[in-house]
Parts: structure tokens; C-alpha cells; sequence
């Protein structure tokens, strides 16, 4: 391989995000390089403490008719500190999901990166809905929630599947991706993460949102035919099962 001229480190910093050869100055870091960790560092905890704007989110998807709800976690601070209240539906929100029979459910999760999900979410969301061959409940917008509220979420719908777009948690240098979680025949407080499959890192600088769909639509398929997700599902087949797009979905 020849590499082009210049400085080698600076190629291999056009190449990825990571922080590598950053310098030195004495026995530290370059100022230069400090301020750049230490706000990239500041935007990753704005990032985490953002809340959702649901009403821009319920507006984008307004032709499907969302449903807000939000689990026991009544604040961020409170989402942030006790995971578990996260998982868990509200109470008062619970009679907004009608029953009925559905092959799949989106729920649109601010989790730990409300800012990822408020830009991106929505637009994959409509993504997934414009499939011909899957019945959607409608979709619902979760505030304080954790993928977990998911499995309440689709067993209240009648919903096979759970798909939970919710905000990942920010990194050093990502702080606006997706994650994609799928979970077959969820059951609340019961349901284990082997037992989801997970796309993540869409939208930002990782996965386009297009692949993303055509990802998750392709799991979608495969588990609603061997009725499982998680260990017993694999990405590999499931893109497989899908002639002629292998290789714009890989």
C-alpha cells in the first residue's frame, strides 16, 4: 500500500474519528488537543441530558396517529438515575394502547441521546411504515424511556415484534446515533437483551438511514418466520434471505 504524501498520522486521522496521535507538548497533550476533549466531552453530557420535543415528532408522523406516553420516570434526572423506572410504562399511559392483532409495533424512544432521536428518528420511522408486507400498530413516541418500555409497549398493541428506535449513548466522538432494537413476542419484565437483535450506530457518521431500513426490515422478516430474535437470529441470514440487495444493505 503507498500511502500519499504528507504526514502519516494525519492520513490515518482522516480515516477515523478516533483521537490517535494527538501530539505532545512537555509531558501532556497539546492545548489544542485538551479544549477538543474537553468540549467534545461537555456536548456527549448536554447530549445525555437533553429532553425530546415529542409534539415534532408526533407532527412528522401525524398520518400514522402516534400515541405519547412515558415511563415511570417522571424527569431526566430521575430517567438518569433509576434505569429500572425507564422500562416500566406510567400507569396513566397505558389505557392510550388499544389492543388489537399486529405484526410490529415501532416505538420511538428518547433514551440517552433525545437530540439523536429527535433528527433522525422519525424520517427511519416512516422508513419502516412505508414496508407493504407488515401490519404497524400505530407508532408510539416514548419519553424517559429505555428499550425495555418497548415489550410493554407491543404486548399492550397485540404486536409480534417490538422495534425500538431509541438515542444511544453518546461517545467522545458520536453523540447523534440511532440504535434500532427488534425483540419477537416481547413479554414485559421477562424478555432478556439475548433475546433482541440490535442495529446501532445509524444515522451520524455510521449507517445511512436507508441501509439502516433495509437491516431492519430484513430481521423483521426472518423473525417473523422462525418466530425468534436475538441469539437465535442472525444479521447474516437474515440479508441473506433478501436476493439482489446483499450487497446494498452490507
Amino acid at each position: 500500500m503507498t500511502l500519499p504524501p504528507g504526514d502519516f498520522w494525519d492520513y490515518l486521522r482522516r480515516a477515523t474519528p478516533a483521537r490517535i496521535a494527538l501530539g505532545r507538548a512537555g509531558d501532556g497533550l497539546p492545548t489544542r488537543r485538551v479544549l477538543e476533549f474537553e468540549l467534545a466531552h461537555a456536548r456527549a453530557r448536554d447530549a445525555v441530558k437533553a429532553n425530546l420535543d415529542p409534539a415534532a415528532l408526533i407532527a412528522e408522523l401525524a398520518a400514522w396517529r402516534p400515541i405519547l406516553v412515558r415511563s415511570e420516570a417522571q424527569d431526566r434526572v430521575t430517567f438518569l438515575q433509576r434505569p429500572d423506572l425507564g422500562r416500566r410504562l406510567a400507569r396513566e399511559f397505558a389505557e392510550a394502547l388499544s389492543p388489537g392483532t399486529y405484526d410490529a409495533t415501532i416505538v420511538i424512544a428518547d433514551g440517552l441521546s433525545a437530540g439523536a432521536v429527535q433528527v433522525q428518528a422519525a424520517q427511519l420511522c416512516k422508513m419502516l411504515l412505508a414496508a407493504q408486507n407488515f401490519v404497524f400498530a400505530p407508532p408510539v413516541v416514548a419519553l424517559q424511556a429505555r428499550v425495555a418500555l418497548g415489550d410493554e409497549v407491543a404486548a399492550r398493541q397485540g404486536a409480534a415484534l417490538a422495534v425500538v428506535l431509541i438515542g444511544e449513548r453518546p461517545g467522545l466522538s458520536s453523540r447523534d446515533s440511532v440504535g434500532a432494537y427488534l425483540t419477537f413476542d416481547p413479554k414485559p419484565g421477562v424478555t432478556k437483551d439475548a433475546e433482541r437483535n440490535c442495529v446501532s450506530n445509524i444515522g451520524g457518521h455510521g449507517l445511512p438511514l436507508d441501509a439502516a431500513s433495509r437491516r431492519i426490515l430484513a430481521i423483521m422478516a426472518l423473525a417473523r418466520t422462525i418466530r425468534r430474535t436475538g441469539t437465535c437470529l442472525k444479521e447474516d441470514e437474515a440479508l441473506a434471505s433478501l436476493p439482489g440487495t446483499l450487497n446494498q444493505i452490507a
